[in-house]
């Protein structure tokens, strides 16, 4: 075809296109056109279904979010009370043990003491053994003797 005189022979060629191809250019198009409506009208089906879907979604959200919401927050705040529980309690042995930590530092100092009181009744022991030993010793030097001095 000439673009420029719109002639559908040219003088090399009588004819540029077969009259059998338009029958089968159209065929073509109309097989085309009918998947392309047939595309539409399954898009058209699954948009109408999706959208169902998403209000049934939709719905269950809204029923069941608001008290999955109500009872997380009663959770946390469960949560946070039990760990303040939680500190109070380590607050407590805290003490527990500074006061544990005094009584034994007490009863140490108090063992030490008792200790050096031990040594010091041992040595009270030991002289008063040596003194009734003595007091012993000079009895029987004088009993036999015959001083008679008692």
């Amino acid at each position: 075809m000439n673009l420029l005189t719109f002639v559908d022979r040219a003088p090399d060629n009588p004819l540029l296109m077969r009259p059998w191809f338009f029958l089968v250019v159209a065929l073509c198009v109309v097989a085309v056109s009918a998947a392309l409506v047939a595309l539409l009208v399954a898009l058209a089906r699954v948009g109408r279904r999706a959208e169902r879907v998403l209000a049934l979604v939709e719905r269950e959200l809204e029923q069941d979010v608001p008290p999955l919401m109500s009872d997380l927050h009663e959770l946390s705040g469960e949560l946070r009370r039990l760990g303040q529980g939680a500190n109070a309690e380590l607050d407590r042995v805290g003490r527990i043990t500074g006061r544990v930590e005094e009584v034994v530092d007490t009863t140490s100092h108090v063992l030490h003491a008792l200790s050096g009181l031990t040594r010091a009744g041992e040595l009270v022991g030991i002289v008063a053994g040596v003194k009734t030993g003595v007091e012993v010793f000079l009895h029987r030097l004088r009993t036999q003797r015959g001083d008679g001095h008692e």
